[in-house]
């Protein structure tokens, strides 16, 4: 199981730390009455005693969709998810948003399917479903009752077979999209300072580019280039499908050979260049934001891919940073200091390099540069010492807390089964993956931390409200950064 960080600014910020992922799993202070039974320290081995393993049958058809089932009885549900392996990071320098214009695109109707029907069909059923993008991927996913599991399999196929991509869905979607980026990024406070720290801290296009891409090569896209994106990415043989729930196995594999098994297969998309370069520097900017009422800052680093040994640590180390109010950076700068309004941050998993990035927003007069000497301080602190044992204790609780509260979701499990199968061809990770962070010592994280935070590879951005780049206040306005 990757974790997913809390974030607890407005919606906006929200919105702008983590893909919409989403797929953001909120945490919660509160452990329930079974999880208070569960022993302080779990060995991995142990495990399965707390999270019972999660049944997983996986096939591929002949065109290439691969095929996940994990039956479960106990609750008349079932949820379905398809994951498309297209995200920002498959689009090309003058093609960006391609992979978010779709995720609206892909409800505009299709050969068996008029516009919009897609909602009407699953909200007449009693279904829920959405759509999200991120960096890596694309996906679409429904819970509905159990007895429908053939109409969400036949409203996914349908579309996989033959979306509508005309010229009226295109233009209608291109400013549909325009629109979302005016009201959730160019008219929120500090949320395109986001997008910035990221351009900062990535130097490949792939990787730096915002998923909601560029409004001028939208403009720019012609039918044709919607067409053959559509053509190379959204094809069986890019995609995994994820059905969890009440249903009969062997009755879902004839219902996903019945409607998937006849979509032609097309060749494989162009493999995507993701590797940095290597640099140790501090890269300074300032962000004038014409919706902040106080300056704020952010500094971010480059740390390595998600599902390695270091990511493990720095999740870790994230959580004993930022998690909570509970956290290091919280108790100090928050409560003790009293010189911030809020502090929050965490890790954005991705294949290739990922980003840890941290936002600030001080109190009104309070001296940015000593705030952020004192962040640094913190993280030299737990370079240096490391965890202490409690420390330790408390993120094994949390990490075996959330672990059993998430898994009762359906949803929920159906959306990581497919991340596993979609990026590591394994969906049986989702038991597994635990004991990867459970296994992580306070060495490591000492160690993870020394080589990726406490450096001067790491991009630091100070956003400056409008009115007071205006008058040339320099009061509260943040100084430039100082080496560590």
């Amino acid at each position: 199981m990757t974790k997913k960080v809390r974030i607890t600014m407005s919606a906006a910020l929200a919105l702008a730390l983590l893909p919409a992922a989403l797929a953001q799993k909120a945490r919660q202070t509160r452990t329930m009455t079974h999880q208070n039974r569960v022993q302080n320290r779990v060995e991995a081995g142990q495990l399965r005693s707390v999270l019972p393993r999660t049944p997983i049958e996986k096939f591929t058809l002949p065109n290439g969709l691969r095929v996940v089932l994990s039956p479960d009885r106990t609750v008349p549900v079932v949820s379905v998810a398809v994951y498309y392996d297209v995200g920002s990071r498959n689009e090309r320098p003058g093609r960006t948003g391609f992979a978010h214009l779709f995720e609206h695109m892909m409800f505009q109707g299709s050969e068996n399917v008029p516009k919009a029907g897609h909602f009407q069909y699953i909200f007449n059923a009693g279904g829920t479903m959405n759509g999200t993008t991120t960096s890596e991927r694309t996906n679409y996913f429904e819970t509905l009752p159990s007895h429908q599991l053939p109409l969400a399999l036949w409203l996914e196929s349908d579309r996989m077979r033959s979306l509508k991509v005309t010229q009226e869905n295109l233009d209608n979607q291109r400013e549909a999209v325009k629109e979302e980026k005016r009201l959730r990024f160019d008219n929120q406070p500090y949320v395109n300072a986001f997008l910035r720290i990221n351009e900062m801290i990535f130097k490949n296009p792939a990787n730096a580019h915002s998923t909601i891409g560029s409004m001028e090569d939208l403009n720019a896209a012609t039918i044709e280039d919607v067409r053959d994106f559509f053509r190379i990415y959204y094809a069986p043989n890019n995609a995994v499908l994820a059905i969890v729930g009440d249903f009969d196995p062997q009755e879902a594999r004839q219902l996903v050979e019945r409607y998937f098994a006849t979509i032609p297969r097309q060749p494989d998309p162009p493999q995507v260049d993701v590797s940095e370069p290597p640099e140790v520097a501090v890269r300074h900017d300032r962000y004038i934001d014409s919706f902040a009422q106080l300056p704020a800052f952010m500094i971010g680093w480059k740390v390595p891919p998600r599902r390695t040994p270091d990511f493990y640590a720095l999740s870790l180390a994230s959580d004993l940073l930022l998690e909570g109010e509970s956290s290091r950076l919280y108790q100090r700068l928050v409560k003790g200091e009293e010189s911030l309004i809020a502090i929050q941050g965490g890790l954005n998993a991705r294949r290739g390099p990922s980003s840890l990035t941290i936002f600030a927003l001080p109190k009104p007069g309070k001296e940015v540069e000593q705030i952020r000497q004192t962040i640094m301080a913190e993280i030299k602190r737990l370079a240096t010492e490391g965890p202490t044992a409690e420390e330790m204790e408390k993120l094994r609780n949390n990490l075996l807390s959330n672990a059993v509260r998430s898994r009762q979701s359906s949803l929920f499990r159906a959306q990581r089964i497919a991340e596993f199968a979609l990026y590591d061809g394994d969906p049986e990770l989702f038991n597994t993956e635990l004991e990867s962070y459970l296994s992580v010592t306070p060495e490591q994280i000492k160690q993870a931390v020394a080589r990726y935070l406490d450096t001067d590879n790491r991009a630091v951005l100070d956003i400056i409200p409008a009115r007071m780049a205006k008058s040339g206040q320099t009061s509260d306005a943040p100084s430039a950064p100082q080496k560590q």
